[in-house]
């Protein structure tokens, strides 16, 4: 993918900064709960600010949410997307196969899990988490892999940050109905460019 140029007034640093602590973590090779706790505090410091992320990786589509590549690590150790959702969007029931962090970064969204009941059939897991910005919700394919993403509001635009143990728009995935059944996809990317955070030139302009 090409890189394209940030908008003005960013601080892309904090992205930058961001993923090469998370590297940093994955390098140490941590256990996945010290994993998800360690980069669950690194995504929480970076969404708290919501002054970082380019408008281009930040427009709702009305037809259906939009998901954003941010950053690939070049392993494929993990991967860092925008999720844009329009008034009322909401995913479908699916799964990821990969750990993942939930951070939201602006507007709030619902996160419902579901668990297989004794016939293989799908269940609500609990009620659902609301995410506010600032907060982060951890997933795991050992636990909570199968849920529903929804905007909380019918009127504005919410977008979270997600961070996947892999390429995440390269996984093979299932969708779910109700009844159990599944189907596989792989999602892709919204975006054909990633965000250039790397130009350190317009940061460090000689006064």
């Amino acid at each position: 993918m090409r890189e394209t140029a940030l908008s003005e007034s960013r601080h892309p640093e904090r992205l930058r900064n961001f993923i090469a602590a998370l590297a940093e973590l994955i390098d140490s090779n941590p256990g996945e709960d010290d994993l998800l706790h360690h980069g669950g505090k690194l995504l929480g410091q970076l969404v708290r600010h919501d002054d970082w992320l380019p408008d281009e990786y930040a427009l709702a589509d009305p037809t259906r949410y939009q998901q954003f590549l941010l950053h690939a690590d070049s392993r494929q150790r993990f991967s860092v997307v925008s999720f844009v959702w329009g008034p009322g969007q909401s995913t479908p029931i699916h799964d990821h196969r990969v750990w993942g962090l939930i951070g939201m970064l602006r507007g709030a969204e619902y996160s419902q899990g579901f668990a297989r009941g004794s016939e293989g059939q799908l269940q609500k897991a609990g009620t659902p988490i609301r995410l506010e910005p600032g907060q982060v919700e951890a997933l795991s394919p050992s636990s909570n892999d199968i849920h529903q993403v929804s905007n909380a509001f019918s009127d504005q635009v919410s977008i979270s940050i997600h961070v996947y143990g892999a390429n995440i728009g390269a996984v093979k995935r299932a969708v779910y109905q109700i009844d159990g059944s599944e189907k596989l996809f792989i999602s892709g990317y919204s975006n054909a460019w990633l965000p250039n955070i790397w130009d350190l030139s317009k940061e460090n302009q000689v006064q």
